[in-house]
């Protein structure tokens, strides 16, 4: 059925608790009383893009965005806008220009943003296979059950595409090994267990686009021979789910999952299997521990996953964010996928921008972009004009980035040599109101409340750790505390069983190199520079033996 407008209203979970449900079902209703519902479609999308907000709708094809949106205003919106054809201005979200382009464009604060794995995030209705498929979708997997499983692992290979879950390994010499592992039985994994703090791009990629990871997913069976996959994905992400079971159910109704799909003889079916929450199981390893009904701990590696991993089976894990960059690939070519962002990291990646910076929520940019874009483009600069202090990059376990690193490039290869990582996309700003002692702790707690305990470095040494930072804000350090804390953390990190452990006294050993004197002030002057932490005299508070 065609339709002469379409009101595209963003349903993120973060969008519903501001009312964005409330919003979509006040439209219809009016558009309902005007008589126009054979004329208007109301579709739910999934996120337009940073710094927008929510409740957010977009009247397609005129282009009008109004943002953030009342209850109130809807009726005046359709009767004017729908009903009359003339935009209500004094709604209308004030990011917008005056002259509207022909044709409906994802909004976005940075001009650089190029999106490949948000393709159809705020285009489509995430829990409609046909939106999907109107713009391509399934295609891609038609393509490859005409070819050879040697073929479609070629292809991948040839676009460089590194894994984005954080490690960025090879994701065609991934899916080569398992296609090469022994085994009558070989499974696929879409590790959906996003736990890193201030990292929310898969939940918003599953919520906007879920079709795109199902029809990955098939096309990685078909690649190395297996019939079964699997979606890890953290109970805490309910939309996420419903989306997948939706997205599921229609794609076995179309032939497009299940039995001999498009009578191509390759069959391929997917389950959702439901984490508890868990840090700990975003690591592959005990992420199959989990899946296998056991305790979400490590395994030793050798052997791994593409040799001996679910039910020791040959196993492929990728990430969310890594499989929906492989429907776009075969669909345009590796070349054009090579020729996005950098030589040696090619493609796009998805940024979430968290803390005092002015434009929060998601972006997609090439691979080398600096971190300067990011945080003054795209993000709009520090809250309030203050100065920045720190970007934590991939989170807690990621790397320290201070003000006179803002012009390195963000990719695999490049924040190594700065002791720092990409890991997931998260981006933390923090602005120069923090301290640095209280930023670390927070951080150390982290760590200290999700480890699982199996190795004792991890488990006793950030304990160890977060008992003296407690000291030094109390003002009951000493100097000696401070060193203490750099062989500590460095022991750890040496000697802990999995990257959990590996990573976790990352901002610490960062922050004692960048902001030393910060540390200093507490242990020494018995002050906090900026009185955040409460410093209080040692005989008011018991003494924390170490």
């Amino acid at each position: 059925m065609l339709f002469r407008a379409h009101v595209l209203v963003e349903m993120t979970s973060s969008s519903v608790v501001l009312g964005a449900a409330q919003v979509r079902e006040k439209f219809e209703k009016e558009i309902e009383r005007v008589g126009l519902s054979q004329e208007i479609r109301v579709l739910d999308t999934g996120s337009f893009g940073a710094g927008l907000p929510s409740p957010f709708v977009v009247i397609f094809p005129d282009n009008v965005v109004y943002a953030p949106i009342k209850l109130d205003q809807v009726k005046t919106i359709v009767e004017d806008h729908l009903l009359k054809g003339r935009p209500v201005k004094n709604f209308m979200y004030s990011g917008r220009t005056e002259t509207a382009p022909q044709h409906f464009q994802p909004l976005s604060p940075l001009a650089q943003e190029k999106r490949v794995v948000l393709r159809n995030s705020g285009y489509i209705d995430p829990t409609n296979i046909d939106d999907y498929i109107a713009r391509d979708g399934y295609i891609a997997l038609g393509n490859v059950l005409s070819g050879s499983p040697e073929e479609a692992i070629q292809i991948v290979k040839n676009s460089g595409l590194l894994g984005r879950g954080g490690a960025g390994y090879p994701t065609g010499l991934k899916w080569e090994y398992t296609l090469k592992a022994q085994g009558d039985e070989k499974y696929i994994v879409c590790n959906a267990d996003e736990g890193e703090p201030g990292t929310f791009k898969d939940r918003l990629i599953l919520e906007g686009d879920p079709h795109s990871i199902l029809e990955a997913m098939a096309i990685a069976g078909y690649a190395v021979g297996a019939h079964q996959g699997y979606i890890y994905v953290r109970g805490e992400y309910p939309e996420s789910i419903r989306h997948l079971e939706i997205a599921i159910s229609q794609a076995l109704d179309y032939g497009l999952l299940g039995d001999n799909i498009l009578n191509s003889g390759f069959s391929f079916r997917i389950g959702i299997r439901k984490g508890a929450g868990a840090y700990i199981c975003g690591e592959e390893t005990a992420l199959l521990e989990s899946m296998e009904g056991g305790r979400g701990e490590p395994r030793i590696k050798p052997p791994y996953p593409p040799q001996k991993g679910l039910w020791g089976k040959p196993t492929v894990i990728n990430n969310v964010e890594t499989l929906a960059n492989i429907p776009p690939i075969f669909l345009n070519g590796p070349e054009w996928f090579k020729n996005i962002g950098t030589p040696t990291c090619p493609g796009t990646k998805v940024f979430t921008l968290t803390g005092n910076v002015i434009n929060l929520g998601l972006i997609e940019v090439p691979m080398g972009i600096t971190l300067r874009e990011l945080v003054y483009q795209a993000g709009g600069g520090i809250k309030n004009g203050r100065g920045l202090k720190l970007v934590q990059t991939g989170g807690p376990s990621g790397g320290t980035m201070t003000p006179d690193l803002l012009d390195v490039p963000m990719a695999f290869d490049t924040l190594p040599r700065y002791q720092s990582a990409l890991g997931s996309g998260a981006l933390t700003v923090i602005d120069d109101t923090h301290c640095i002692v209280d930023v670390v702790k927070n951080f150390c707690e982290f760590f200290l409340h999700e480890s699982c305990g199996k190795c004792t470095p991890c488990r006793i040494g950030n304990k160890r750790i977060v008992e003296m930072l407690e000291r030094i804000s109390w003002g009951k350090g000493t100097e000696n505390d401070i060193e203490k804390l750099q062989f500590l953390g460095e022991h750890i990190k040496r000697t802990s069983f999995c990257g959990l452990g590996q990573a976790a006294p990352n901002p610490l050993l960062r922050c004692l190199d960048y902001f030393r004197e910060e540390f200093e002030s507490h242990v020494i002057e018995k002050q906090c520079p900026l009185n955040v932490c409460p410093m209080e005299s040692p005989k008011k508070i018991k003494s924390l033996k170490v």
